[in-house]
Formats: C-alpha cells, sequence, structure tokens
C-alpha cells in the first residue's frame, strides 16, 4: 500500500489533541454530531469542552495525500512499462485520422500587427509556416490566441489587445474558422459545418466577437459562447502547451527551473487544472465545517437556555443555598483573574520568541549582503584588469592610416596608367586613319605611273624639300602640345583638391552657423521669458499651478527658478549634467502628479520629471565630502532648502565633486580615499567624463554626450547679461557669414578654373591627334618622293606600301605597349586587394576592440551599481536589525513586568482558597455572581412564575435543542460524505498523474533513440519538480553519467525541447498544437531528424492538427497529403492575401 502521510487535526483549539482509538469504537451517534457541534457544557456546569472528532474522517484530505513512495512508483513502472512501450510501437507505426471538429481552417488578420491584410487556409494534420525574421510569423499565433478569447499576455507579444493594432490604424480584427463536423458537433443545427468567430478591437480598448455560422448567419456575440465552444471542443487556448510561443519555446528547456518545468507539465496536462478545482473543492468542504462549528457554537447557548429554565424548574420546587455557591463562585473568580494573567504573559513570552527568532534572521541578510560586495568587488577587479590587457587601439589605427595611404597612392597610379591607355587608344586610332590613307593613294598612283616625266621630277624634289620642312614644323608643335597637356593636368588635379577642402570647410561653416542662429533664437525667448530655459510657455503652467487646488502643497518647480551657478568654469558640466532636473518639479500627495502631469501635458511640456516627496529638511552634511574637495552643492546657490534636500535626494550633489579634467578627478578620488572616504567617490569633469572609485577598491569612468549647441538647455546657468551674450553670438554669426561668402566665392573659383581648364585639355588633345595624323602624312609623302627621285622611275606605290609596312609595325608596337599597360593596370588592381583587405581587416579589429573595451566598461558600471545596492541593502538590514532589537528589549522588559504581576495576583488568589482548577472565564463567573445575588435578595421577595409556566417553557426550549442537534447531524453526515469522495478523487488524481508520467518517460525515450541519444525524464511528485537527462551518442562512448541538458549544445538542445515536447502532447487531448520557431537554434542534422519525427509523430496522432513556424527553409520535408507549408513573403509591411 502507498504511505501515507500524517494528518493533521482539523479542530479550532490549538491545545486540544484528537479522541483515543477507544473512544472511537465506543461513539455513539451523540458523538458524532459532538464531533462537528464544538463545545457543550458538562452536566455540572462547571465548563465548556470541545470535543474532538474521528481523526480519520474529520481530518483534511491533502493533494499530496495518496501520493506513492520511490519503491511504488519502481513498481508500477515495472509492471505497466513495457505494456506502454509497446503501445507506443505500434502507434507510430499507425496513421491517425482526421479530426472531424475543433480543428483550425482558416485564419484572417485585419490591420494586426505587421499585417495590413493576411490570410491562411491550414491542412487538417500539418502545417509549417516559414519566412524570413521579421516577416509576421509569430503574428500568426498571437492571432489565433486572441480570436479564441486567449489573454494577450500570455502571447508575450503585448500587455494589452490595443499592442496588436497596426501602427498607424484605430482598429483591428482576427477571424478564425473552426472546423464542426461529426456526431458531436457543436450546435450543429445552428452552426453548420464550420464556425467562424470574429474579434474586433481598437485603440480606445473596446471589444467585441461575432460567432457565426458557415453561411454568415449572426449567432451570438456573447464570450460565454465561444467559451462554451472551446470547453466542448477541448481547446485550451491558454495552455502554454498547446500554444508555444518562441519566447516560452526558447526558454522552457535551458532556463526553467526543475519545479518550473513540473508546473509546466501540471499545466498543459490539465492536471493543475484539476488540482486547483479539487483546492476549491476542499477549501468549500472547509468553510462548510467551520459553519457547522459556527452553527455548533450556537447549541451550547441553547444548552444554556435550557439548562437555565431547568434551573428556574429546579428553584421553584425547592429553594436552594445559594450563599455556598456565591462562595465557590467568588473562589472560582480569583483564579480566573490568574489564568487571565497567566494567558497574557503565555502570550508576550511567544511574541518576545517571535521576536528573537526575527532578529536572528536579520544577521543572515546581512552576512548574504556582505558576501554579494565582496563577490562584486572581485568581479570589478576583473573586469578592470581585462581592459588593460586590451591595451590601446591607437597603433591599429596608424597601420590603418598608413595603409589607407597605401591604397590612395595606388589608386593614383591606376589612374596614370588609364590615362596612358587613352592616349595609345588615340594613337591606334591615327595609326588606323594613316593605313587607309596610304592605301588610297596606292589606288591613286597606279592610275598615274605612265605620265612620268623629268619635269615631273624636278617638281618631286621641291616637294620632298617642302614635305621635309613641314616635318620639322609639325614635330616642334607636337613637343609643345605635349608640354601643355601635362601642365594642364596638373593644374586639374590641384584644383579638384582645392574645390574639395573649401567645401568641407564650407560644410562645417554651416552646421555652425545654423548652431550660432538656434543659439540666438533661444536668448532672444529667454529675454523676452525668463523661464524659457525650463520648458514651454513656463508662465501660463505657473499661473495654472496658482489657480488649481491640490491635494498637498502646491507643486514647486521649475527647480532651476531657485538655482544659479557660483563659478562659471563649472556651468558646461553642470547645465550637460543637471540641465534636466531643472525642468523638474516636486509634489508632496501621490494623487496631485496625474493633475500636474495633465497641466504640463496641455502647454506641450511631455518629458518633465516629476518627484513625489514629503518635505523634510534633513541634515545632510554627514554626506559631504572635506571642505577643500568642490563639490556640486559648492559650486551652486540654491535658494529653496526644499528644493536643495530634493536635489541632494535625486542627483546626490552634496557627495558628487568637480574637476577640470580626467586625470585631475583621478588624483581627486586618489586623495579623497586616503583621507579615509567611505563608499567610494563619484567626480563630474569638465572633458566630459564621469569617474567613479569603489570602496572596495576599483573604479570606472565613462564619457558624457556633449549637447548639441542649439539645445535648450544650454540656456541654463548663463550670464545675467543677454544682450552682450546676443552680441557676441551675433558677431560670431557675422564672421562665419563672411567666411561662407568667402568660401562660396572660392569655390565657384575653383569650379570655373576646373572647367576652364577640361576645356583646354580637350582643345590640347585634339591638336595633339591632329599633329600626330599630320606627322604621319608628312612621313608617307617624304618616303614616296624620295623613292621616286633616287629609282627615278615612279615609285609611289612602293612607297606607300612601305610606309603601310611601317605603319603596321607601329600599330603592333603600340598594341605590345597596350598589353604592357593594361598587365601594369591588372598587376596594380591585384596589388590594392590586399591592402584594401587588411584594411578591412583593421577595421574590423578595430570595431572589436572598441566594443569589448565597451562591454566589459558596461559590465563593471553594472556591478559597481549592483554593489553600491548591495552596500544600501546591508545598511538597512542593519538598521532593522538594530530596530528589532530596540523592540526586543522593550518587549522583554514588558515580559518581566507580567511575571511580577501574575507572582502577586497568585499569592492573593492563594490566600482567598487553594488554587481552582480550570476556572470559566471572567465574565461568566461575573454574571453568575450577579445572578446568584439577585436571587438572594429577591427569593424571598418574589418567586416569579408558576411552576406549570416554568415547565411549559422548559419543554419548549428542549424541543427547540434537540430539533437543532438533529439538523446539525444531517449537516455533519453530508460534510463527511463530501469528505470521503473528494479523497477517493484525490487518490484517483494521482492515478492519473502517475500514468501520465511514465508515458511521458517512454515516449521522451522512444523520440530520443530517434537522434541515436539516451535520455530520460525524472519525476519527483513529492516536492514538485521535473528533471532531464539526456545522454547523446557522443557522451555514450566516453562518459557513465547522463547530463543536465543546459550542457549540450544549442542543436542538441533544441532537439532535447522537441522530444519532450512530443512526450508532453500524447497526454493532452486538445485538437492543435502550435509551436513557434522550434528549430531556431538546430544544426541541419538535428532539425532534419526533429523535422522527420514530428512528421511521424503528426502522422501517428488521431485528429490532431499541427501548426508549426520556423524561419528555416523547408527542402528536407516532402509535401504530402498530410503536410502543407505556408511560405511568408520577405519582412514588408503591408502584406497582401499569401500565396500558396
Amino acid at each position: 500500500m502507498p504511505k501515507r502521510r500524517a494528518a493533521v487535526n482539523d479542530s479550532d483549539s490549538e491545545g486540544e489533541s484528537p479522541v483515543s482509538q477507544g473512544s472511537k469504537r465506543a461513539r455513539t451517534d451523540d458523538s458524532e454530531y459532538n464531533a462537528a457541534a464544538g463545545p457543550s457544557q458538562d452536566p455540572r456546569g462547571q465548563g465548556r469542552t470541545r470535543h474532538g472528532g474521528d481523526e480519520g474522517e474529520d481530518e483534511e484530505p491533502k493533494l499530496d495525500e495518496y501520493a506513492p513512495d520511490e519503491d511504488e512508483e519502481k513498481r508500477f513502472e515495472e509492471e505497466n512499462e513495457e505494456h506502454i512501450r509497446l503501445k507506443v510501437l505500434n502507434k507510430a507505426k499507425n496513421q491517425g485520422g482526421i479530426a472531424e471538429m475543433g480543428i483550425i481552417e482558416k485564419l484572417e488578420m485585419h490591420q494586426f500587427m505587421c499585417h495590413k491584410y493576411l490570410t491562411f487556409t491550414f491542412g487538417p494534420q500539418i502545417n509549417f509556416i516559414i519566412g524570413h525574421n521579421g516577416s509576421g510569423k509569430s503574428a500568426v499565433l498571437s492571432a489565433l490566441t486572441v480570436a479564441l478569447g486567449g489573454k494577450a499576455t500570455t502571447t508575450g507579444r503585448g500587455n494589452g489587445l490595443k499592442a496588436f493594432i497596426k501602427e498607424g490604424q484605430s482598429a483591428a480584427e482576427v477571424t478564425v474558422t473552426i472546423k464542426n463536423q461529426g456526431d458531436e458537433a457543436f450546435k450543429h443545427d445552428e452552426y453548420g459545418d464550420s464556425i467562424v468567430i470574429t474579434r474586433k478591437f481598437t485603440k480606445d480598448g473596446t471589444s467585441s466577437y461575432r460567432i457565426c455560422a458557415k453561411n454568415g448567419n449572426l449567432v451570438s456575440h456573447k464570450r460565454e459562447e465561444l467559451s462554451a465552444i472551446c470547453d466542448h471542443m477541448n481547446i485550451q487556448v491558454d495552455n502554454p502547451m498547446n500554444i508555444l510561443t518562441q519566447d516560452s519555446a526558447r526558454q522552457f528547456l535551458s532556463a526553467s527551473a526543475p519545479a518550473d518545468k513540473y508546473k509546466f507539465f501540471l499545466r498543459g496536462t490539465q492536471l493543475s487544472q484539476l488540482s486547483e478545482e479539487y483546492s476549491l473543492c476542499l477549501e468549500n468542504i472547509t468553510q462548510m465545517q467551520k459553519s457547522l462549528v459556527h452553527k455548533g457554537d450556537a447549541v451550547p447557548d441553547l444548552e444554556d437556555a435550557v439548562r437555565e429554565a431547568a434551573a428556574k424548574y429546579e428553584e421553584a420546587k425547592k429553594a436552594r443555598r445559594q450563599k455556598d455557591r456565591l462562595d465557590e463562585l467568588n473562589k472560582e473568580l480569583a483564579w480566573s483573574y490568574v489564568v487571565g494573567k497567566q494567558k497574557e504573559y503565555s502570550d508576550h513570552l511567544g511574541k518576545v520568541e517571535s521576536q528573537r527568532r526575527r532578529c536572528g534572521r536579520y544577521d543572515t541578510e546581512i552576512e548574504k549582503e556582505k558576501a554579494e560586495i565582496e563577490s562584486l568587488g572581485g568581479k570589478i577587479t576583473e573586469l578592470e584588469a581585462q581592459i588593460s590587457e586590451l591595451g590601446d587601439v591607437k597603433e591599429l589605427q596608424a597601420e590603418k592610416d598608413e595603409l589607407q595611404k597605401k591604397i590612395r597612392e595606388g589608386a593614383r597610379e591606376i589612374h596614370a596608367v588609364q590615362n596612358d591607355i587613352k592616349q595609345i587608344n588615340d594613337s591606334l586610332g591615327n595609326t588606323k586613319s594613316s593605313i587607309q590613307s596610304c592605301q588610297s593613294r596606292i589606288e591613286e598612283e597606279t592610275r598615274k605611273q605612265q605620265t612620268n616625266t623629268q619635269g615631273k621630277r624636278d617638281e618631286v624634289s621641291r616637294k620632298l624639300q617642302e614635305t621635309v620642312d613641314k616635318m620639322k614644323e609639325a614635330e616642334t608643335d607636337l613637343e609643345e602640345v605635349k608640354a601643355r597637356h601635362a601642365t594642364l593636368g596638373s593644374q586639374k588635379e590641384q584644383l579638384v583638391r582645392d574645390a574639395q577642402t573649401a567645401e568641407t570647410e564650407n560644410q562645417q561653416n554651416e552646421a555652425n552657423m545654423n548652431s550660432i542662429s538656434g543659439q540666438l533664437r533661444n536668448c532672444d525667448e529667454q529675454e523676452k521669458n525668463k523661464l524659457a530655459p525650463f520648458g514651454y510657455n513656463m508662465n501660463a503652467v505657473l499661473s495654472d499651478i496658482d489657480r488649481t487646488r491640490w491635494n498637498g502643497e502646491k507643486p514647486i518647480g521649475p527647480f532651476g527658478m531657485f538655482v544659479t551657478v557660483k563659478d562659471r568654469q563649472w556651468a558646461d558640466i553642470l547645465r550637460n549634467q543637471l540641465g534636466n532636473s531643472m525642468s523638474s518639479f516636486a509634489v508632496t500627495d501621490p494623487r496631485d502628479r496625474p493633475q500636474l502631469a495633465k497641466l504640463l501635458n496641455h502647454h506641450k511640456n511631455h518629458n518633465v520629471q516629476i518627484i513625489i516627496t514629503e518635505r523634510d529638511l534633513f541634515d545632510y552634511s554627514q554626506g559631504e565630502p572635506p571642505s577643500h574637495f568642490m563639490t556640486v552643492l559648492r559650486a551652486l546657490e540654491v535658494s529653496d532648502e526644499f528644493v536643495l534636500r530634493i536635489l541632494i535626494n535625486q542627483n546626490k550633489i552634496e557627495s558628487t565633486m568637480l574637476a577640470p579634467s580626467r586625470r585631475e578627478a583621478d588624483d581627486m578620488l586618489l586623495d579623497f580615499m586616503r583621507g579615509g572616504g567611505r563608499g567610494g567617490g563619484l567626480v563630474w569633469t569638465n572633458d566630459l567624463y564621469r569617474v567613479q572609485r569603489y570602496s572596495e577598491g576599483g573604479g570606472s569612468s565613462s564619457v558624457l554626450n556633449r549637447l548639441r549647441l542649439d539645445d535648450r538647455r544650454q540656456m541654463l546657468f548663463q550670464e545675467k547679461n543677454i544682450g552682450s551674450r546676443k552680441i557676441e553670438l551675433q558677431q560670431q554669426l557675422q564672421e562665419l557669414q563672411d567666411t561662407r561668402n568667402r568660401l562660396t566665392t572660392a569655390i565657384q573659383q575653383h569650379r570655373d578654373a576646373r572647367d576652364r581648364v577640361e576645356r583646354e585639355l580637350v582643345d590640347v588633345a585634339k591638336q595633339g591627334r591632329a599633329l600626330t595624323g599630320r606627322m604621319s602624312e608628312l612621313r608617307l609623302i617624304r618616303a614616296a618622293l624620295q623613292e621616286e627621285i633616287n629609282e627615278d622611275t615612279p615609285v609611289q606605290i612602293a612607297a606607300f606600301q612601305e610606309e603601310i609596312e611601317r605603319l603596321n609595325t607601329e600599330k603592333d608596337g603600340l598594341l605590345r605597349q597596350f598589353a604592357d599597360i593594361d598587365a601594369r593596370r591588372l598587376h596594380l588592381e591585384e596589388a590594392q586587394k590586399p591592402l584594401v583587405a587588411d584594411s578591412d581587416r583593421l577595421k574590423h579589429k578595430i570595431n572589436e576592440h572598441t566594443s569589448s573595451i565597451g562591454t566589459l566598461r558596461d559590465k563593471a558600471t553594472r556591478n559597481a551599481q549592483a554593489r553600491l545596492q548591495a552596500q544600501r541593502n546591508k545598511d538597512h538590514w542593519e538598521q532593522k536589525k538594530a530596530e528589532e532589537n530596540a523592540a526586543l528589549e522593550k518587549l522583554e522588559s514588558d515580559l518581566g513586568t507580567l511575571e511580577q504581576e501574575l507572582a502577586l495576583w497568585r499569592g492573593k488568589a492563594e490566600e482567598i482558597c487553594e488554587e481552582f482548577t480550570d476556572p470559566r472565564a471572567t465574565a461568566t463567573i461575573k454574571r453568575d455572581i450577579a445572578s446568584t445575588e439577585t436571587a438572594l435578595k429577591e427569593r424571598e421577595k418574589k418567586q416569579g412564575a408558576s411552576v406549570e409556566e416554568v415547565t411549559i417553557e422548559l419543554n419548549k426550549r428542549q424541543a427547540i435543542l434537540e430539533k437543532t442537534k438533529t439538523e446539525l447531524k444531517s449537516m455533519v453526515t453530508l460534510n463527511r460524505a463530501l469528505r470521503k469522495s473528494i479523497r477517493i478523487r484525490l487518490k484517483k488524481w494521482h492515478e492519473f498523474r502517475r500514468h501520465i508520467a511514465l508515458r511521458c518517460k517512454i515516449y521522451f525515450g522512444y523520440h530520443l533513440s530517434v537522434r541515436g541519444y539516451y535520455g530520460k525524464v525524472l519525476f519527483d511528485h513529492v516536492n514538485g519538480t521535473l528533471q532531464l537527462k539526456v545522454q547523446t551518442d557522443e557522451q555514450h562512448a566516453t562518459q557513465s553519467r547522463e547530463k543536465d541538458p543546459r550542457s549540450l549544445s544549442g542543436g542538441e538542445k533544441s532537439f532535447s525541447t522537441i522530444c519532450l515536447l512530443l512526450s508532453l502532447w500524447e497526454s493532452i487531448g486538445c485538437p492543435i498544437r502550435c509551436l513557434d520557431e522550434f528549430d531556431v537554434f538546430m544544426d541541419a542534422v538535428n532539425r532534419r531528424v526533429s523535422m522527420k519525427m514530428m512528421i511521424e509523430t503528426a502522422n501517428a496522432s488521431d485528429r490532431k492538427q499541427y501548426i508549426l513556424i520556423t524561419p528555416q527553409d523547408m527542402t528536407n520535408v516532402t509535401i504530402g497529403p498530410s503536410v502543407r507549408v505556408h511560405r511568408m513573403s520577405d519582412p514588408e509591411r503591408g502584406q497582401g492575401v499569401l500565396s500558396m
């Protein structure tokens, strides 16, 4: 039999114990009634006692009362594991059927999240939704949850429905179509084969439902109808196992504790819901028991009434000796006082013991905070060492600059080579033209070969001399043209560089002019309105504050009205750090904050800080450093003491120091720490650094952001003479305008000169090409004339042929020269590639170095803040300990006084009589004494009612008492029946949990074996924990023990998560399962195996629908009748209908 925990007696009285076994066997019907009826009067009327009930029947059942022990669990697994495993293997071979109801047929979204309109038509079994990150995949699950009445917070995408409305829209609408067929369809006569649920919600917070039939007829618009549909179809929209978001899927296995996993298991399998319902039943039964107890409390009063009537009856029958009774009552009264004082002493002693235990707990908290401070100090020191090890980035920057210089030189060489290539191409064109000209002359000379004469030879000699003279003249002109071309090229390059420099200088000048113009506008506004530095229309704000009624004191602000700077050398850093605080307001009553915020927003002051604080003019001198250190407080003049305390609380101006530079700040902090400064120190510097040192050692520094010149905060802490400031700014603006005119003229002159040089270059190039062609023609003519003279024959044709050969040779030379220059160009370009790659590599290293330094500094700052918080916590606990110790001393002092009073009262009672056992309450005794005394006085004077009347009253009260006892006994019987029923249900609940847990274990091992892994699920139902142990194939060969899934790789961990989810899914009855980004950390192998396993599991699942979301591709998934893939469009806002 399983072990049972010890039952707790549910008696209301702390000091009573349950009845013995003997009394239970001998119990009568009256004793059963008394078990619930509560206190009753003994026959003598000397006191009331509460009878304990049946220990086994009246104890409250517990949820884990029938939880089996480890031996029982092992025996159950041995008996059922093989049978369940065979069922698992047989189920995997079967093909599951298609659900007739409860699955999603279609989903539509209008203006929902990032989608303008999107629709899906889901398959009845397996659906994959794929797409790139940002394409709005997760919106599908959010829409499904919202449409089925789920809470917006369960989606992890927003705190309310308004967060799901597309930006810029006023309303959104989600429609889901649910299948409703088969014998168990929900109101098939009204809805038909499908139920269409539409939920519309707006920006103003309204939400409405439309639940329609398949033909579009509206059936209901009530939320209760939707709940009835989900309950009938077993759709659990808020069950995290049915719709698992990407945050829950990512963090479930790696981030949750065993207890969280166990709670997730109970919630997903609805055991938690059943447990909560049983808890509610137990609470109702307990309330019923308390009601019975309260009703039973009325029985003693009825019994008292009966006894009172009986007493009157007895008194009427015979006279009783009241004097002895009165003496006994006085004795009992004396000892009742002693018992009351004893109870007061015991209660106070309990308070003392409780206070002592509370003081002990503070010691634990103080030691915990000390350990935290020490740990954080070590981390800070380690981070500073890491920052020092990273070194400086200047060497890498210098190397990068050198590479950039080489890259620019290479680019200039490539440009020169490209110019040479262009010139060669021009020369090739001229050569080709000359060859064509020679060929034309050969054709002409062929016709003239027969007409050669002596006179003609003389003419040829003259022409030859003219040709030579022309050649010399053309050669001289060509050299001059080349020299001119080179000079103009150099002039062009210089003009381009000068123009670029002037344009850069002009851009910077324009930025400075804009900033100074903004400052002039601020000066004009400040000249008209002294409150302009603190916000918009601040005069109207203060007027409205004066006219408004406030719950607390009138708000004070803006703080800048009461703050001036003593020394203007600190104005820049104080303006930078305290600028936002100068626009702040303070209220003394939290109810005034919304009203003040509304007033400020009305005047377009939207980001003003409102501080809620009491008027406390505390002493801040203890927080100030020695007087030779310049602090923010000492640099300021604050005219209002309340504002001064607020700035101390908010900005710590009494302890924050000022220094001209970062180096001086370091020296100042070292001097401060050597002088005994506690808690470290903080310095703001004029060169915009925040430097801090910690009391345990180490420190940090960070660069502060400089304010823009046109920032409104620049008006703070300026000279009171705004006119002189404006004159200075106008002079600067005039100088910048003159500079702009000069630069604009220079830029235009550079451009005109460059255009002129470019036109001259074009003309010179044309002249060069013309002279080159002319030289070629003259060479041809000279060669032809010389040959004709020498041979005295018409040899023009041969000369032209030779010239053609020479030109061809020249062309070949130009082509070879072109090939050489082109090869040099390629060589130069190849040489540039490693330089560019090295430059990119250095740039990446510099970025990594900068990022690493920033990350380490951020960590150091966070640890420093955490250490400061831990120090504050320690101080808090030490203060609380001192307060509690003072309270303990007072309690102990009061306890001593009570002890003395108790001894005194006991001594006086012993003087009256011996100790009276079990006295009644003092008030009751006093009433009895008063009645006895009255009876003594009146007995002889007046007898009262007759014996018959007393008898009738006695019978009437006895009848009322018996009726009350009978009704109470009936209710007690019903209560016990309910207790027995809940015990049976609790036992069944534990049986369900045990079966479900075993099935989960077997399915988990089965799914892991698909990948060749081994693992198990460890349930601890007593402590409420669930642990996973997974061993991969590699670990199986090298390790003998399973490891926690957190030690696995990302892919293995994600695979284990899928196996666990599939195992838990086998234990729930909801027809739909949704999972978001289940494979985001998987490698290709784990993803392929997981996808195959999930598809096989889904195919084997009977009447279940799967909706799986993944950003990966689906190349390894076979699209079949049971698998449907929905591909999302690339991330673009405003998608339309999804194409299938």
